[in-house]
């Protein structure tokens, strides 16, 4: 079978077939007879064969499919194959267009009955805060007082930080998450340790020192102690670690409380001197956080304050941005910089509702971040699932499929890293996720009766979350298994 419109779904005779195909592929519970269910499936070949077949239904993307969506802005192959070579995507399409050619000496990876996406993107979340995940009662400012900056001043011990990088990491494999743009410490230490856990893990990520220098909001032992040493072990970082394999630095100012002017300048000139790095900051999360930087810095709004330092451009991410204006959004658009969408933190910790469709209005790139520990799930099924009813609160709406945009190439063309991941068109690097329909028995049951392929994914998108992920895989290689169901 084809490609296959999305809105028309499957229809009842064609859901019926998957249903049973679904079924069958579950016969044994995550442990098929293929190579996908062999822990050694991975390892390197003695024929020095580095082509693989992955079989399974395909979604990926090919732009914004909008709201109501497009369909041809994606491309959906029931009964498809992947064609991996080199970590690379060759080709996809259905199986019965699958030549010898794409098959002799390949390794097959057989996913049938389940869906098979391209890696999620995580454009938003702080390593750093693992262990402030679920912190009780308190908004934004309180919030890093009292939780916050007490974890993160302990990232001053390497071994600490370390453990914290390869705990987070492996969360964020389980959640099928395979690119993120991360925050960690204001330690140079925490910055080698994430990118040394992710480079293990052959991972695209992006990371950079956290800046901060201005009392009373940075506590003096998590303070840059002046601007020229914040800028000295930034290009030491960055040097070091700056498009080393899969890794890219990103400059990254905490957020404009913590800032001086002086350090924003610093901020400001780097990335005018180096346009190959990226830049991450939060921005507009927070009321009291928002009148304060106006008070602080004299300014029209808080990304004025980013725009009058040279902290907007391509490559630039600002978190949150949920109290934002017209104006404030045109001036984002007109600069290519983007906007990483946090609902479980901006719920979580009562911040605002974010207007999604005004953004999108605006031309604004957005994409998907989880804030942990803002955040309280490293799935971005979850963050899709409290997206939704973050924009159902505005009485609006947000499809499945543009949901599922979001978490892939939205978030790659919000990081600018659509070149290299996003969706599965030939020469992306193969990183993606598997899927499982019956991944719990109420998923299971809704996907049973639903009529229609888009039913279904909304279906996966409200009630999945890292129960539903059956497999990662990075670079064409399975780096997380789910464990099988009893």
């Amino acid at each position: 079978m084809g490609r296959r419109h999305f809105l028309a779904g499957l229809g009842l005779a064609a859901t019926a077939d998957l249903m049973t195909s679904m079924a069958t592929a579950n016969a044994s519970p995550r442990q098929p007879t293929d190579r996908a269910a062999d822990p050694d499936a991975d390892a390197a070949d003695p024929s020095g064969c580095d082509r693989t077949v992955v079989y399974g239904c395909l979604l990926h993307f090919l732009d914004d499919p909008g709201d109501p969506p497009a369909e041809q802005a994606w491309e959906l192959f029931e009964d498809g194959a992947l064609v991996i070579e080199n970590g690379k995507v060759v080709w996809l399409g259905p199986v019965q267009r699958l030549s010898d050619q794409h098959t002799a000496d390949a390794k097959v990876i057989d996913h049938r009955g389940q869906l098979v996406l391209p890696g999620f993107v995580d454009t938003h979340a702080h390593y750093s805060q693992v262990d402030v995940i679920a912190s009780y009662g308190e908004q934004l400012p309180q919030w890093l007082d009292k939780y916050v900056y007490p974890a993160e001043s302990r990232f001053d011990q390497p071994r600490h930080a370390e453990l914290m990088a390869s705990f987070f990491l492996d969360r964020m494999l389980a959640a099928g998450t395979t690119t993120a743009s991360v925050f960690p410490t204001v330690h140079a230490n925490s910055v080698d340790a994430f990118f040394a856990e992710a480079e293990r893990r052959n991972l695209r990520v992006l990371c950079g020192k956290v800046l901060m220098d201005r009392e009373p909001h940075a506590p003096s032992h998590l303070r840059d102690l002046s601007v020229a040493q914040a800028r000295e072990q930034t290009l030491d970082l960055i040097a070091r670690w700056h498009g080393r394999g899969r890794l890219g630095y990103s400059i990254t100012p905490r957020f404009a409380p913590t800032s001086t002017e002086q350090l924003l300048q610093m901020v400001g000139q780097l990335r005018q001197e180096r346009p190959d790095l990226w830049l991450q900051t939060h921005a507009a999360e927070n009321r009291a956080e928002v009148d304060l930087v106006r008070t602080m810095f004299n300014a029209r709004s808080y990304i004025d304050v980013y725009d009058r330092f040279g902290l907007l451009g391509p490559r630039s991410v600002f978190a949150h941005c949920v109290h934002i204006d017209d104006q404030d959004r045109t001036r984002l658009a007109a600069t290519h910089s983007s906007i990483a969408h946090c609902p479980t933190s901006n719920l979580f910790l009562g911040s605002g509702l974010f207007q999604l469709a005004e953004a999108r209005g605006a031309r604004v790139q957005v994409g998907l971040g989880t804030d942990i520990g803002g955040g309280t799930s490293y799935s971005l099924l979850q963050t899709l699932n409290e997206a939704y009813k973050v924009q159902a609160l505005q009485g609006k709406r947000l499809s499945a499929a543009r949901g599922f945009y979001l978490a892939t190439l939205g978030g790659a063309r919000t990081l600018q890293l659509d070149q290299q991941i996003g969706n599965f068109q030939p020469g992306k690097e193969a990183d993606f996720v598997v899927l499982d329909w019956a991944a719990t028995p109420v998923l299971a049951r809704r996907t049973e009766v639903a009529t229609s392929f888009q039913e279904r994914l909304f279906a996966l998108m409200t009630l999945g979350d890292e129960r539903a992920v059956a497999a990662t895989y990075v670079m064409g290689k399975r780096h997380h298994s789910a464990p099988a169901r009893s």
